[in-house]
């Protein structure tokens, strides 16, 4: 009798089939990642190459680097700063401690007359402003007096708004940025890199988007003086721009973070330039790679949310199986006429899974390559909930693991 059981479940085992083991299972993926850019396809030309001190196209969907040059070096990234600046307001916006028509004192240190020579939305001392007013002089006018006032009515001081600012970068996933001040005048220990101003517009656009629609505005208008939107590409209707933002020193040149949309798939792509000799050239340089990428590459979604990649099996549980996908769409840009050579693979996290397992659980990695290079990761979760089963069922699991383990 005991050898007929024996028998019963070495035989289970050899049905049920292996699980791949992945090479590093407790590394998390992150959304945005800094793989390789996919190389073009022998249907498509090279990439724009401008010459200025860093660039980048970036996929806003899945936040990958489709193609640039040095973007993860570190720059200064003038008032693109400010972008960092009008995330934390609409965070505070966002989570109910500012609101749009709290009155802001000017204080001595936020007066315009301390700028005199950069820019500004004219803001006198001792007045009340709201803060829809002020945030539209930080966006639109590039206020370096509204960005103080904003930092002092937030956080008390701008040493103190900093800090703010570096504690969101963390969280937004900005690895090897630093602010010291809220607009962006040169120091030392104030840097960026255009990879991560680039994720920068990213988390406005998805996770602010009623801040973000005031990028798209092309004038401000305060104290009787008119001022316009340094962002060349709000005019130009041969693209459909609606953001991001402008900067400049001397030190460093012309820099641009733009965005667009493509008028019919809706597919968003973020561009950056940093460095350029002028503020036309840094529209034109922006342009051609934001309408490169509307020519040569086109939207994918290759699995919805929720959508069931696979089956497999589980031990220990109060049920034998799980359905496992993934959190969100995997969704990309990819390039044109290239979607037949994707593939996808996915790896687990443990060679066995048991229970308990909770939905939306990570249990491994799911890859997508193109011409066998590697270009999106994800994490690759549970779609289902499994509580531990009964004393006698997970008895029997420990044995067919026990046995599975051997062959």
């Amino acid at each position: 009798m005991l050898s007929k059981i024996i028998s019963t479940f070495i035989a289970s085992v050899l049905l049920a089939g292996s699980v791949t083991a992945i090479a590093d299972a407790t590394v998390e993926v992150p959304e945005s990642s800094t793989l390789p850019p996919p190389a073009p396809s022998d249907q498509i030309p090279e990439p724009p190459s401008p010459n200025v001190r860093a660039y980048l196209l970036m996929d806003y969907a899945s936040g990958r680097v489709l193609f640039g040059k040095a973007y993860e070096d570190q720059i200064d990234p003038a008032s693109l700063t400010k972008m960092m600046t009008s995330y934390v307001i609409g965070q505070e916006i966002k989570l109910g401690r500012l609101h749009l028509n709290d009155m802001v004192t000017i204080s001595e240190k936020a007066w315009s007359k301390n700028y005199s020579d950069s820019s500004k939305m004219f803001i006198e001392v001792g007045r009340e402003v709201p803060v829809e007013l002020l945030n539209k002089g930080i966006i639109i006018a590039s206020g370096n007096d509204a960005c103080i006032a904003m930092a002092e009515h937030i956080a008390g001081s701008e040493s103190s708004f900093a800090s703010l600012m570096n504690e969101w970068a963390k969280i937004i996933g900005l690895k090897n940025s630093h602010f010291v001040n809220s607009h962006g005048l040169y120091d030392e220990n104030h840097y960026s890199t255009a990879y991560d101003m680039a994720l920068l517009g990213r988390a406005l656009i998805k996770d602010l988007p009623e801040e973000y629609a005031i990028y798209s505005e092309k004038e401000f208008s305060f104290n009787g003086i008119k001022q316009y939107n340094r962002n060349k590409l709000l005019w130009d209707t041969t693209i459909n721009a609606d953001g991001i933002k402008t900067g400049h020193l001397s030190q460093v040149g012309y820099n641009l973070v733009a965005s667009a949309v493509h008028p019919s798939n809706g597919m968003r792509l973020i561009s950056v330039i940093i460095g350029d000799v002028s503020e036309k050239e840094r529209a034109a340089h922006s342009k051609e790679l934001l309408r490169y990428g509307m020519r040569f590459y086109e939207p994918y979604t290759a699995f919805k949310q929720g959508q069931a990649l696979a089956t497999k099996e589980v031990r220990l549980g109060d049920r034998d199986s799980i359905s496992i996908g993934t959190l969100n769409d995997v969704s990309l840009v990819v390039p044109i006429n290239s979607v037949s050579r994707l593939k996808a693979e996915y790896s687990l996290d443990q060679k066995n899974l048991t229970a308990p397992i909770k939905k939306g659980a990570k249990i491994g990695v799911l890859n997508l390559s193109l011409d066998g290079k590697v270009i999106y990761k994800t994490n690759l979760v549970s779609l289902d909930e499994v509580n531990e089963g009964g004393f006698f069922s997970r008895t029997w699991d420990h044995i067919v693991i026990f046995f599975k383990d051997l062959f």
